[in-house]
């Protein structure tokens, strides 16, 4: 037996369905297009990728994200860059989804709590005084879009830090 057959399941459990619907819609392999904005205004592109599955006997969904993309790396021999995983799953004590962003290359562990807020599923976590919203929007069968916003003033201003585009390959 292997990890993958103990750790992904081909479904949600029936009480996590309805709760997970929103991220169940992303599960399958994604293209990315990333756009990093700096403080100064400058900003830089790649290509990464974006993988989602359920896990945990159905009661999670935790996705890899690769940027730069493997196609990338092989193309250009780059091993820079992140990749990350990230485990949610529904607490229904607090009625919102727990979100936990793994990043191994910058020792990063971002814990997240999540609701959905009409259309869109914003994330929202504090670290080192900044608040930080990952904002999951426009989500259709075959693209989503994704953002990351900061503030430094408890939300009065907000600036853009990152954003993909994805798209089904």
């Amino acid at each position: 037996m292997s990890l993958a057959d103990v750790l992904l399941s081909a479904g949600p459990r029936s009480e996590a369905a309805v709760e997970l619907a929103f991220f169940g819609r992303l599960v399958g392999s994604w293209d990315v297009a990333v756009t990093n904005h700096h403080p100064d205004g400058a900003s830089e592109e790649l290509l990464g990728e974006w993988h989602f599955g359920w896990v945990l006997d159905g009661r999670a969904i935790q996705d890899v994200w690769l940027a730069p993309s493997r196609a990338e790396r092989a193309r250009t021999g780059d091993e820079s860059g992140e990749w990350g995983a990230t485990l949610r799953f529904y607490d229904p004590r607090i009625k919102a989804i727990r979100s936990t962003w793994i990043g191994p290359a910058r020792g990063w562990v971002l814990p997240f709590i999540a609701r959905q807020q009409g259309e869109e599923m914003v994330l929202e976590g504090t670290f080192d005084g900044v608040l930080t919203r990952w904002i999951f929007s426009d989500v259709k069968p075959g693209s989503f879009q994704w953002r990351a916003v900061e503030s430094a003033d408890d939300g009065r201003t907000w600036r853009l830090r990152q954003q993909m585009v994805a798209s089904r390959p």
